[in-house]
């Protein structure tokens, strides 16, 4: 099976199952009694009904409107596919409905529409107005999406948004703006040639233009040739704004001298040679997908000062809409923007140019394996996945809503309106990103002690997919290569995969008489030994990640937890300084992220541990690129109780404080207080959490094993990640008999990150020590 077919399969079975599709609608309100019908529907609605009528400004307090988008297309150009149709672009529709709702808490409605007459569109996409707070086109072709866009813009009174233009416009000016600054040109005085003249290249354009490239200073080519004056093939009023008179027929002879290349056309249309002609320092973004204009090592082959930015993950400066349109539309419907003006599309470019110039939090840095993460050649513009996008973009959107006199609901406090969209930084499912980024920028060598097991060769496969490690699997070589067969993959071994087979080890004594000494003061036996690492995967896959043979380890799909626990903390240890191993799990819901410890390991942790394990947590979450808060809960709230567990609750949390730690922590609490701010103020005014808390610190192994479990099985399709294992001196995990394919994916990611991380828990120890001294 190749590799296309593969993600065919793989995307197939991704909307098909558990059910059809990415999207649901749910209620945002309790409907468990009578008297819940009566105010949702007749008698009670009515009400509302009748005060949108008296003031239709009602309707953004009354109803959902607000914060509802539709995103509209006719399919008639849907990403690279052409012209496919409405049913077939819905599954991109959903798909960009998800990121709205992942990114910036924004709901959708997709709407696909049979109609290409561009007249018939824009009266049923007006006649929407009452349904929603704005509109957001999509994936309509060129030239007829400037007529619709404008036309709508004319007749409606929300933000009408085309994003496949000015989505792709706003980043692409950011990086251009930060490009020159970075290379000491001015914008004025710079010479651009674009190569396409769509819907997205001529919004970029004018968007340029806009931030003071003289429009004589653009030399625009498309598929007929060098847009000029005089030419008549394939031309239209917006080609027409950008005709030069030249002689140049030819992408070649334009780039001679030229500071910028702006691609947004086909693959290789950009050949190496040409680019020797170009400026000094040139930039050039190639943002045609999947495969740009020029890739760029061969790029810098030929000029060695080039600053390179692609559409594509894989390389640095991606220049990818995402980061801005759900941000611009949080920022105009919190304001009841009326439209998304020329001003709040520059203050969104300004506002992503200046995020790249900042400080990167050192969670963030961490995040993306790159602690030296800095404005440069290969950071013009941030990460698409860096969680300072929506505090950065929403707020700059909104005050320039303000200043233009299009926002009908202004805010009174930037500053907490600011401070507020921090929630959706932790409410995010994409929380696995940054990881998945700096475990494919270092790939290690993550040894699986199931090797023969199906869902441990199926998330190799993806591993080798997707670049994020270099498995090492433990089996039995006849068995695993039948099973690869078998199961339609390609993995090959001594390529893709190391195959370790017990049987055909050559050094297996040594690893035996290794093992022997390791644990002779805890049992062990040379022939017990010799036994372990024959037949038992995590002794040996133990045995690898000791002597270095391996970067990182994953078990525990078949047998016990403990049974494997006890296996790994014998042979690699415990982290320096640190005295408690515990277990941490992620729990990915539909509004939240949350981390629960500890959910494995100690069934009833002292003070001390309490301590120990949750400074461990913390420096364990901000892995993910997330600042924590945590919460210690308890049966009593705040002194409510004063029962032993509550007690240790307390004491617990003087220990940590004692430490001065560099996350907030509150506690003993109860469980809603901790995840409901009202709450929170309504039981303690004052709390030192500032955000509802998103790592839970249980007072023992039943409580946190218990709450991650109900919370797993009635959160739908809530994803989650663990155990993540704390204290051991090496990066190694145990999972259990449920582990999925896609667990033990997001776990090889994590443990490959994990490789060489420093951590913070000397803090902890040292506290500790100064604690039993006293004592």
């Amino acid at each position: 099976m190749n590799d296309s077919q593969t993600l065919r399969d793989d995307a197939l079975a991704y909307h098909r199952l558990p059910r059809p599709g990415k999207i649901t609608v749910v209620p945002t309100k309790p409907m468990a009694t009578q008297r819940d019908l009566s105010l949702a529907y007749s008698p009670g609605v009515a009400e509302a009904c009748l005060e949108i009528a008296r003031d239709p400004s009602q309707a953004a307090e009354l109803t959902a409107r607000a914060n509802l988008v539709a995103v509209v297309t006719n399919g008639t150009a849907v990403l690279g596919l052409g012209n496919i149709g409405p049913l077939a672009g819905k599954p991109v529709m959903e798909g960009k409905g998800c990121l709205f709702r992942r990114f910036a808490g924004i709901d959708v409605f997709d709407l696909e529409l049979a109609e290409t007459d561009p007249d018939a569109l824009v009266e049923t996409i007006a006649r929407l107005e009452p349904t929603f707070g704005g509109i957001n086109l999509e994936d309509i072709k060129s030239p007829e999406c400037f007529y619709i866009e404008r036309k709508l813009r004319e007749r409606m009174k929300i933000p009408v948004f085309h994003d496949d233009q000015h989505g792709t416009a706003i980043v692409a000016a950011a990086a251009i703006l930060n490009g020159l600054q970075l290379v000491g040109k001015a914008i004025a005085e710079v010479k651009l040639v674009c190569s396409g003249a769509g819907a997205a290249a001529l919004a970029c354009l004018d968007l340029i233009v806009s931030l003071g490239l003289p429009r004589a200073n653009i030399w625009v080519l498309d598929g007929k040739g060098v847009v000029h004056a005089g030419r008549q093939e394939g031309m239209d009023e917006h080609k027409a704004r950008y005709a030069q008179s030249t002689a140049a027929r030819s992408l070649a002879e334009l780039l001679s001298g030229a500071d910028v290349f702006l691609g947004l056309s086909a693959a290789g249309v950009l050949q190496p040679e040409w680019i020797g002609a170009m400026a000094r320092d040139p930039l050039i973004f190639a943002m045609a997908n999947p495969v740009p204009e020029v890739m760029p090592e061969e790029a810098l082959k030929v000029r060695p000062d080039a600053v390179i930015g692609t559409g594509r993950s894989d390389y640095p400066n991606q220049i990818n809409n995402v980061l801005c349109f759900p941000f611009i539309f949080r920022g105009a419907l919190d304001v009841g923007a009326t439209e998304i003006n020329e001003a709040m599309k520059l203050a969104a470019v300004r506002a992503l140019a200046a995020l790249a110039h900042g400080e990167v939090p050192e969670a963030v840095a961490r995040a993306y394996g790159a602690r030296s993460l800095r404005f440069g050649r290969d950071y013009l513009i941030p990460k698409p996945f860096d969680p300072r996008l929506i505090a950065a973009v929403a707020p700059e959107v909104a005050r320039a809503a303000m200043a233009s006199g299009v926002a009908t609901r202004p805010l009174a406090d930037l500053g907490a309106y600011r401070a507020s969209l921090d929630r959706f930084v932790y409410h995010s499912g994409s929380v696995m990103e940054p990881v998945f980024g700096a475990a494919k920028a270092a790939p290690r060598r993550v040894v699986y002690a199931e090797g023969e097991d199906e869902r441990v060769l199926r998330a190799a496969q993806v591993v080798v997919d997707e670049g994020i490690a270099r498995p090492v699997l433990i089996g039995r070589t006849e068995v695993i290569e039948r099973r690869v067969q078998e199961y339609g993959l390609r993995l090959r071994p001594g390529q893709d995969v190391t195959l370790v087979d017990p049987d055909r080890v050559p050094e297996l004594g040594a690893i035996a008489g290794e093992f022997y000494r390791a644990l002779r003061r805890k049992g062990a036996t040379p022939a017990g030994a010799d036994h372990a690492v024959r037949h038992n995967a995590t002794a040996l896959a133990g045995m690898l990640l000791r002597r270095g043979e391996a970067d990182a380890l994953i078990c525990g799909v078949h047998g016990g937890f403990r049974d494997h626990l006890g296996l790994l903390t014998d042979l690699i240890g415990r982290r320096e300084g640190v005295e408690t191993v515990a277990a941490m799990n992620l729990l990915i819901l539909p509004e939240r992220t949350l981390f629960v410890c500890d959910t494995y390991v100690n069934a009833d942790p002292s003070p001390e541990q309490l301590t120990e394990i949750t400074v461990l947590a913390a420096d364990a979450v901000r892995r993910f690129g997330i600042v924590p808060h945590v919460a210690l809960l308890s049966h009593s709230s705040f002194g409510s109780e004063d029962t032993p567990a509550a007690r240790k609750m307390r004491q617990a949390l003087e220990l940590i404080r004692a430490l001065k730690p560099a996350f907030e922590v509150e506690g003993e609490m109860h469980g809603d207080a901790a995840l409901s701010r009202e709450t929170l103020e309504r039981a303690f005014p004052g709390a030192a959490l500032s955000r509802e808390a998103n790592l839970l610190v249980m007072p023992t192994l039943d409580a946190a094993n218990i709450t991650f479990n109900v919370l797993k099985a009635v959160a739908g399709n809530g994803i989650t990640v663990g155990p993540i294992l704390l204290g051991l001196a090496r990066p190694a995990h145990v999972l259990n008999p449920n582990a999925t394919v896609r667990r033990l994916v997001n776990m090889s990611a994590l443990a490959a990150v994990d490789v060489g991380a420093t951590w913070a828990s000397h803090a902890a120890t040292s506290v500790l020590s100064r604690v039993r001294a006293g004592a």
